[in-house]
């Protein structure tokens, strides 16, 4: 009984191996798809290629997506990472193009009358108004995968997801209540956070 209060450093240690997994993966996804983004914003067809693309990584069952990556990666983080990476791209790429192709055509035309260089007018016009759908979509991702990373415990991926697989080895129900509570609160966290933010933000533009 009271399992909890006896291990508080391992628990902590956990939640902060939960933390940089999920954390590290978004912005691993996000990097990738600002820059696959920028390109498929003024490029429909390339545009549904990587929709495409990305729709049918995100419909593939985390563990089986684990699964294949271990004969390429081993067991451990960098599976991991790679396999949460890949189902942020869909979130992220879909609210990054929304938030390029929303910028008003009045807003770029003004731009180039002021002899804004297309370079200029994408960093200092269109990727600013477009910051608040941008976080949306990191939110969203974010809560996302603090859920699918609890499944990286099977391929030894560290996190809460750990503790949870432990608990259902031993039947422990303690260790899964505990895992399980720490991942929600988690991701209610951070969807407060970035929920804030993302207003702040549309108030700043």
């Amino acid at each position: 009984m009271y399992w909890a209060p006896r291990h508080i450093p391992e628990i902590a240690l956990a939640v902060w191996q939960h933390i940089v997994l999920s954390v590290s993966s978004v912005a691993i996804g996000l990097v990738i798809a600002l820059a696959l983004g920028i390109v498929c914003a003024r490029r429909p067809r390339l545009y549904a290629v990587a929709l495409t693309i990305t729709n049918i990584i995100f419909v593939i069952p985390s563990l089986a997506l684990f699964a294949f990556l271990i004969p390429f990666f081993g067991l451990g983080t960098k599976p991991a990472l790679i396999g949460l990476s890949s189902y942020c791209l869909l979130i992220l790429l879909r609210n990054i193009v929304i938030g390029l192709r929303n910028v008003s055509p009045d807003i770029l035309d003004a731009a180039d009358g002021m002899g804004f260089s297309p370079r200029q007018r994408l960093w200092r016009i269109e990727l600013p108004l477009a910051v608040p759908l941008i976080i949306s979509g990191a939110r969203i991702a974010l809560v996302t995968v603090i859920g699918i990373a609890t499944i990286a415990a099977f391929i030894d991926g560290g996190g809460l997801g750990t503790i949870i697989l432990i608990g259902i080895d031993q039947e422990y129900p303690e260790k899964i209540l505990v895992g399980g509570l720490l991942t929600a609160l988690l991701a209610t966290i951070f969807d407060f956070t970035l929920t804030w933010a993302e207003r702040a933000l549309v108030r700043w533009r």
